[in-house]
């Protein structure tokens, strides 16, 4: 039994030995690994770079179609106000008295009496006239007048002139009660009257 306990024993201080061998601390020195951060500073700086470029962007984009809106609303209203002009211009040449006026000087005369046909037996109603050029016709109606109460009669007030009589209560004498109040109110206080 001794012989057999014997080897193993020796075996021991042997693995110990090699343990703490390889156990033993050493200082390593520190190995920094600066690769590993340039891409990720790389990635970030792109994206911050990138962000502040489409920030940028959109915002010119934005003034751009800005700028676009007020010119396109400010032609609408020019577009718009000469479609009023034209409107006006159109109303006013379609006009009944105009339309009398260019017949007028065409040549064209109103019809004094006309006839109508009737179309079922053909028979003419009423008697037919030619038109003459001796008719005055009035194209533009009359003005119309206004209503009495619109044009009262005149106020006519008649002041006696002034004969310097400074009688109690006359106008004269208030006018010169006022201006002795307006002197007084001039003056310094520290003068006498």
């Amino acid at each position: 039994m001794s012989s057999s306990v014997t080897p193993a024993r020796s075996r021991v201080p042997r693995l110990a030995e090699a343990a703490v061998a390889r156990a033993r601390l050493t200082v390593v020195p520190r190995h920094t690994n600066r690769a590993t951060r340039v891409p990720f500073l790389a990635l970030v700086s792109l994206l911050l770079v990138g962000g502040v470029a489409g920030l940028l962007l959109f915002n010119t984009s934005l003034q751009q179609a800005s700028f676009t809106a007020t010119a396109l609303e400010q032609r609408a209203n020019m577009l718009d106000a000469k479609a009023q002009a034209l409107q006006m211009q159109l109303a006013r040449l379609q006009a009944p008295q105009r339309l009398a006026e260019r017949a007028k000087h065409l040549g064209m005369v109103p019809p004094s009496n006309p006839a109508f046909l009737r179309l079922s037996d053909g028979a003419v109603l009423g008697k037919p006239q030619p038109a003459g050029t001796t008719e005055d016709f009035r194209i533009t109606p009359p003005p119309v007048g206004k209503p009495a109460d619109l044009r009262p009669a005149p106020i006519v007030v008649t002041v006696p002139p002034s004969t310097g009589d400074t009688t109690p209560g006359s106008p004269d004498e208030h006018a010169s009660a006022g201006r002795k109040k307006a002197d007084q109110h001039t003056q310094p206080q520290g003068s006498a009257h």
